[in-house]
């Protein structure tokens, strides 16, 4: 049991070592990823370092090609970033209304402690390190709210999204922190008042809000990421 403990832990430190290295561009968009350069690098063998960059591949930031190998994923485009947001404004107001009408107790209150607990995080860095908490209750608070809906293909199809992956790989940093949790807090109370119009309004105004503060920029990280070598490729520049 306990040796069963310690590879899941070692398992689930190389997969965020890993991650943190395609969202920060350590690996830059579209360069071939090495399972043994990465071995020797994180000082583990191949085996965790397959199980991370499989998780890694469901999330869609690397992408297994046959008989060649891993790839990190290409940065979303602006007609890529304008199809995830026309797609989410698709699924996830109508997800909110419904939730509004379905929503447990329990899952109201799972979403109001997502919220006070993005409330309480510190002021982000530009490193995946600095955000990845908040990013993670970010993306919970979606995916809670699309289960809440009652709808099971609905929430699967927000989930398999993994929106909010390939925004941040955009930017910096997950944009305004207040105005995000500003906007989570104005879908809450509407789903507290059980208001399914006030609930889809309040969730397409952050998705649109949302879409402004993810436009692709230029950003130190990006710069720097472009010098970079990145594990088994060559830097490859992001997109203006």
């Amino acid at each position: 049991m306990a040796d069963g403990i310690r590879q899941d832990a070692l398992t689930d430190r190389v997969y965020e070592s890993v991650k943190a290295m395609v969202m920060d561009h350590e690996i830059a968009p579209g360069a071939r990823v090495s399972i043994e350069g990465l071995a020797r690098q994180l000082d583990v063998s191949a085996t965790p370092v397959r199980e991370a960059l499989a998780r890694l591949e469901s999330e869609r930031l690397v992408v297994k090609r046959a008989n060649a190998g891993y790839r990190a994923t290409d940065l979303l485009d602006s007609d890529a970033l304008l199809d995830l947001f026309e797609m989410r404004l698709l699924l996830e107001p109508r997800a909110a209304s419904l939730a509004a009408e379905n929503a447990s107790d329990d899952e109201l209150r799972q979403l109001r402690s997502l919220v006070e607990e993005m409330h309480r995080q510190p002021d982000l860095g530009e490193k995946y390190s600095d955000y990845r908490r908040f990013a993670a209750l970010d993306q919970e608070f979606h995916d809670v709210l699309a289960r809440a809906a009652g709808r099971p293909l609905l929430a699967d199809a927000v989930n398999r999204l993994h929106a909010h992956l390939h925004m941040l790989r955009l930017n910096s940093a997950p944009g305004s922190v207040d105005a995000t949790v500003a906007e989570h807090q104005h879908i809450l109370d509407a789903l507290v008042q059980r208001n399914p119009d006030r609930a889809a309004d309040a969730m397409a105004r952050h998705l649109r809000s949302s879409r402004v503060r993810h436009r692709p920029q230029p950003s130190a990280r990006g710069r720097a990421a472009s010098r970079r070598v990145p594990t088994g490729g060559t830097p490859r520049r992001r997109p203006s």
